[in-house]
């Protein structure tokens, strides 16, 4: 990994405690990642490692003051190189908890912050429903004030980390607005069911909330607050997606490095045919542009999350859109030995596909970037 800006001793430190866990999930990063249930040795390493203290501030066990995007973004790229099973066990800790960190009362961050900073608790963000997906305001699950306290009912869709989570941070309705709600994995009224396969397995559930009863104090933060918070997480976590994404490429370029340089056609290298260099010369561009752009973005965000979030959605939608380019190109490079089920390079093409889809679909994050765009220069046209 060649970092395009200055990081800390702290990130270094970091950044090998990252590979170190990453090596030693290598030998079943191929197993783990066809598993659309928790892999427990997967798990197992994870919890070991201590990384999952990344995700949760320094008051709560945390390894920083706050939640650190560059170091989230640094930490995804070694791991979405060697598993995406344990890319994502990593930043669904801090997806799933984030709006304790910055909205939960000092009961709720002392009751959950600490087990997920020890991997002990792991987390999950209910907002996607069957009928409602980037238009979240279109959701059906509500909550109702009794004397019983809330009532919760709807259903959840493609909720990852669903069956395993110890929580689920859960988007509804409250009267003419929106809350966010802690509801525990074990509450009476809630089921869970596998959600459809996807193309890059994993873990996924339907959620059902039927009259599921909750505190008053199940709340995360005021009534109504619920996309402020969201946003929150989002600002924090959606440049991640694009630390992913270059992990992969770097991932699907060495790959394809690799069998360009040792396979003969010819009477030479296919790294030296000119068409095949052509694909790996412009894999590397793409590869390279994104990550100045990913790790410039992350290191805007660390200072200011909320007020770079349409830079992190750039940085976001460059890099998912380059990953699909160049591992399409490292396939080709390879010929037939692309192809090769259970393969390396064919788990990173059916991986870099859905990038393009979750934390903000490409087509709907040009809208922000456009609108952004509009704002910083029409004003000086």
């Amino acid at each position: 990994m060649s970092l395009p800006i200055e990081i800390s001793s702290d990130h270094k430190q970091m950044i090998d405690e990252c590979r170190a866990l990453s090596n030693e999930v290598e030998p079943f990063s191929i197993e783990a990642d066809e598993s659309s249930v928790m892999h427990a040795p997967t798990l197992d390493a994870f919890r070991s490692s201590g990384l999952s203290n990344l995700m949760v501030p320094a008051a709560y066990g945390g390894r920083f003051d706050e939640v650190d995007p560059l170091a989230v973004c640094l930490a995804r790229e070694v791991f979405m190189k060697t598993s995406s099973h344990l890319d994502s066990l990593f930043a669904l800790q801090g997806i799933g908890s984030y709006a304790i960190s910055r909205a939960g009362s000092e009961s709720q961050k002392e009751e959950w912050l600490p087990a997920v900073g020890k991997g002990d608790a792991l987390a999950a963000l209910a907002l996607t429903e069957p009928i409602a997906g980037s238009d979240l305001k279109g959701i059906n699950t509500k909550a109702e004030s009794t004397n019983d306290g809330l009532i919760l009912t709807g259903a959840k869709s493609f909720i990852s980390n669903a069956g395993s989570a110890s929580f689920y941070t859960t988007l509804a309705k409250e009267g003419d607005g929106y809350s966010l709600f802690l509801v525990p994995a074990d509450v009476e009224g809630l089921t869970v069911s596998p959600s459809p396969e996807i193309i890059a397995p994993h873990v996924l559930g339907e959620l059902s909330f039927d009259n599921v009863v909750l505190p008053e104090s199940s709340r995360l933060g005021e009534p109504g607050a619920a996309f402020r918070h969201v946003l929150a997480t989002l600002s924090v976590f959606r440049i991640s997606v694009a630390g992913a994404a270059v992990g992969l490429m770097q991932g699907a370029l060495e790959e394809a490095v690799r069998h360009c340089s040792g396979r003969e056609q010819f009477g030479r290298p296919l790294a030296k045919h000119g068409p095949v260099a052509t694909l790996l010369a412009d894999s590397w561009s793409d590869l390279e542009s994104s990550r100045l752009l990913t790790y410039q973005t992350a290191a805007m965000a660390a200072d200011d999350p909320e007020g770079n979030l349409d830079r992190s959605s750039l940085a976001k939608l460059t890099a998912t859109e380059a990953a699909t380019r160049v591992v399409d190109r490292c396939v080709q490079s390879m010929g037939r030995w692309g192809l090769i089920r259970g393969s390396k390079i064919e788990k990173y093409y059916r991986q870099a596909r859905p990038m393009r889809v979750y934390e903000g679909a490409s087509e709907v994050l040009r809208l922000g970037i456009a609108s952004r765009l509009v704002k910083e220069l029409g004003d000086g046209s």
